[in-house]
């Protein structure tokens, strides 16, 4: 009488159904698919970070929406623009059901979600970071602010101009030294760091600086400008939108 016992268990559990497991929630970022619908970037083709998230995407080659922001009209300081950019700034990029800003984060999230110019080790990694940081504290500010004062979005003095030109040089300077050891910025491929530096040092002869005291910094320009996918601002932001 055992044996039938024992069949008759292994049946019993046999029968029993699969436990189900809970469905997990569903993930409002897009899949790295190509998804011509993922992104859209909102900004403006004068505004040097609407162009980093435009470059980055572009270098890509990723589709995206783009959604131009009037800001001599005020259209980045409007609730349904808000409730996109808390900050009241450009860029704002939407990934999915998520909206993003601060091009230096969007870069960071785009990097690691297309796996595309992000650093190959996790030293590699924290250095990107670290120019990211750097680039929009001490390259960025005195840069772009004298391209204000040129272009008439911004006024002050002669004496305020002479600092800005000073810490200007003095970055490039730092980025020319990093230049002299490798061909990019950190590793031996471009990565974001490179990507946010030159969309920055790009807009130096309309700051009135020359880069011509800056040998390896021209030699690397030309290299960003010579990868697949690159475009200058009014090749990849139009003045008006352009929707997929």
């Amino acid at each position: 009488m055992a044996k039938p016992a024992k069949k008759a268990a292994k049946k019993a559990v046999a029968k029993k159904k699969p436990v189900k497991s809970k469905p997990k929630k569903a993930v409002k970022v897009a899949a790295a698919s190509g998804d011509k619908q993922r992104f859209t970037l909102h900004g403006t083709m004068t505004s040097g970070p609407s162009y980093t998230v435009g470059l980055m995407l572009s270098l890509c080659r990723h589709p995206f929406s783009y959604i131009h922001v009037n800001l001599r009209e005020g259209q980045h300081k409007q609730p349904d623009y808000l409730v996109k950019n808390r900050y009241g700034q450009v860029p704002a990029l939407r990934d999915g059901q998520l909206f993003l800003v601060q091009s230096a984060a969007i870069l960071e999230h785009l990097s690691e979600t297309l796996h595309k110019f992000d650093g190959k080790t996790p030293v590699e990694k924290i250095r990107v970071r670290e120019w990211l940081f750097w680039q929009w504290d001490k390259l960025s500010v005195p840069l772009l602010r004298l391209r204000a004062r040129n272009r008439g979005f911004r006024q002050f003095g002669d004496e305020v101009r002479t600092m800005y030109d000073t810490e200007a040089k003095a970055a490039l300077a730092v980025i020319e030294h990093e230049l002299a050891k490798s061909d990019w910025i950190v590793g031996k491929k471009p990565t974001i760091a490179d990507i946010g530096s030159f969309a920055i040092v790009r807009y130096a002869p309309e700051a009135m600086i020359d880069l011509t005291p800056y040998p390896n910094i021209v030699a690397w320009k030309k290299r960003i400008e010579a990868m697949p996918g690159f475009g200058t601002p009014e090749q990849i932001l139009p003045m008006e939108s352009r929707l997929l």
